[in-house]
């Protein structure tokens, strides 16, 4: 028999690993991630990134909204907007108003515009002519032999009328001057006598003599003669004796004894005188007064 010890057969052989009742087993990869994430899960709070179509409170856009209209910015801009339509339409109304009533203003007591209706002026003037009248005559300045005057056609001197009646927006801008005058109402024509004056027809020459003065028209359309009839006539008071510058197709104070003026014009019926042809263009004409044709007529 040996003495070598052997193992009891209840006794384990090879190494016995150490055993300690503390220790924690560790767990696998795969555990320790999912534990990893839930940890992160726990303490990651609040929402993620924006998207872009979230609104500003967090939502997307128009979140709380029951119809999807919008939200507050976009009605504050189309507010904005709104409010800039209307500043603009109020701006451009009082724009024109005051166009209007500038307009108004000047033609009232300034400037109005008219255009020819006849033959009677040629070729100083022409049918259809534009001219600018100022009317500050008379009144702030007095009239003055020689004048091209626009005056009120009281004593119904026109022997033709017009048929149709211009439309309301014609006689708006009529109105506030933005349109010349019809000639349904008025005549132009040249002043030859002012109160006082004794003006006759004619002379041995065969002019026109005021006060005694025969006086040269350079005015008259070439081939006009100053009158083809024969007139003797004392300028009442307030009155004015006129005669247009193509006078054989002018039908003026010559002709009108009987209309209860006498053929005179009164002061108080001048719209102004003439100071500028303006149309057409090519003819722009100011219209100066032949003040050199009276010079030596004597007052009367």
């Amino acid at each position: 028999m040996s003495d070598t010890t052997r193992p009891s057969a209840n006794e384990p052989t090879g190494p016995q690993p150490t055993v300690s009742h503390d220790a924690v087993t560790p767990k696998t990869t795969s555990q320790n991630a999912a534990s990893q994430e839930a940890v992160s899960r726990s303490t990651v709070t609040g929402p993620g990134p924006l998207d872009p179509t979230d609104d500003v409170r967090g939502g997307p856009a128009g979140a709380g909204d029951p119809d999807g209209a919008g939200d507050g910015v976009s009605d504050a801009a189309a507010r904005g907007s709104g409010a800039q339509a209307a500043s603009f339409l109020r701006e451009v109304a009082i724009v024109v108003l005051a166009a209007l009533v500038l307009s108004w203003l000047i033609k009232t007591f300034l400037v109005q515009a008219f255009y020819i209706p006849s033959q009677s002026m040629e070729d100083t003037l022409q049918k259809d002519d534009r001219v600018m009248v100022s009317r500050l005559v008379p009144g702030v300045f007095d009239v003055h032999r020689g004048d091209v005057v626009v005056f009120r056609d009281s004593a119904d001197w026109l022997t033709q009328r017009p048929t149709a009646e211009p439309g309301p927006l014609r006689r708006a801008l009529v109105w506030v001057g933005l349109l010349p005058q019809d000639s349904d109402e008025h005549l132009i024509k040249r002043v030859i006598g002012t109160p006082g004056d004794h003006v006759t027809c004619c002379t041995a020459e065969g002019k026109v003599s005021v006060n005694g003065v025969a006086i040269d028209e350079p005015y008259l359309k070439p081939g006009s003669v100053p009158s083809e009839i024969e007139f003797d006539r004392v300028v009442p008071d307030g009155m004015l004796f006129v005669m247009g510058d193509n006078r054989q197709d002018s039908i003026d104070s010559r002709y009108h004894e009987n209309d209860g003026n006498g053929g005179f014009v009164p002061i108080d019926e001048v719209t102004g005188t003439a100071f500028v042809l303006v149309w057409p263009f090519d003819r722009f004409t100011w219209m100066t007064n032949p003040g050199e044709v009276f010079a030596d007529v004597p007052a009367p």
